[in-house]
């Protein structure tokens, strides 16, 4: 059986037609199927457009957090909550075309575990976006050893991939490069990202900001190693200033004013204190795996006799 994990953030307008959606393309195709929907904590009608859905399909399930947690926290809470063989996550909007879940199951079934949605085209985005989005994942890509200029959060794993990414006891997760991580035989298909029929894009620039800023942390170290080369940058350059105030000084030519010596204050401030940020950044978020509160907390569940987890 496939599970489809749907998480949805403030996306009444979708539950219903991405329900009918999925239920029309996978029925058509003879594949027995679950979908779980995630409720992140949503502040519109989302959840009683689950619990309608529920009540008209056996085959969709619910699942209600207490507060919003986010979209990596709902992805696994929908994984967790799944009992197909294999489980695809794709977003509730229905950018990320449903027809493609047939082929990514044909190809499961050909003994594939992790099949990765890549990205054909992005669909509209301002140039601004598209170029943050290509420095975040050059970043990721070096830090993970796998090109991920076009993945996305649309993928398709093994029951075997699931249990290994929700045995992973980590509470600041970035389930697109950790699905690419684990390994496994994994190929790939290739999507258009559609445009949205119904509702706004949840995320502002400021959120996808924040976003890019906690994946990068929580999977790499190269803010960590900006520092460093910060550091060595600063020392190279005293070295060369030190020299020059020493051959004025023993050739009886003193420096003169403050200018030099301000700038090169501001400057060495301004690095330590952006260092220090980036290191506070970093312990903060060991505190919070330190401290090992859950994930996310369920309020409810609902929906078939499908769900066994």
């Amino acid at each position: 059986m496939l599970s489809v994990i749907l998480p949805a953030y403030n996306e009444e307008k979708m539950i219903r037609k991405a329900s009918d959606v999925i239920d029309r393309i996978l029925s058509s195709e003879g594949i027995a199927y679950e979908i779980v929907f995630v409720n992140d904590g949503s502040k519109d009608r989302t959840w009683e457009e689950i619990e309608q859905a529920a009540r008209e399909n056996s085959h969709v399930t619910g699942v209600l957090f207490s507060r919003n947690f986010g979209k990596e926290a709902a992805m696994l809470a929908g994984l967790a909550s799944a009992s197909g063989d294999c489980c695809a996550v794709m977003d509730c909007d229905l950018q990320h075309p449903p027809e493609t879940l047939v082929e990514m199951y044909r190809l499961w079934e050909q003994g594939y575990e992790v099949i990765e949605g890549v990205k054909r085209t992005r669909g509209k985005e301002s140039a601004v976006h598209r170029a943050s989005a290509g420095i975040f994942y050059r970043i990721i890509s070096k830090a993970v050893k796998i090109d991920m200029s076009r993945a996305s959060d649309f993928k398709l794993l093994d029951r075997k991939a699931v249990d290994a990414l929700l045995s992973m006891p980590e509470r600041n997760v970035f389930f697109r490069a950790l699905s690419s991580w684990i390994g496994f035989r994994t190929t790939s298909v290739e999507f258009d990202v559609q445009e949205r029929t119904e509702g706004e894009s949840k995320w502002s620039t400021w959120s996808l900001v924040q976003y890019a800023v906690k994946n990068i942390v929580s999977f790499s170290t190269v803010p960590m190693q900006c520092v460093t080369v910060a550091g060595v940058f600063v020392f190279l350059l005293a070295v060369v200033l030190g020299i020059q105030s020493l051959v004025k000084y023993f050739s009886g030519h003193a420096v003169e004013g403050f200018t030099t010596v301000i700038l090169l204050i501001l400057m060495i401030g301004s690095i330590i204190m952006i260092s220090l940020g980036i290191i506070g950044y970093y312990i903060a978020k060991i505190y919070e795996e330190v401290k090992g509160r859950p994930r996310y907390l369920i309020s409810k569940k609902i929906g078939g006799t499908t769900m066994k987890r």
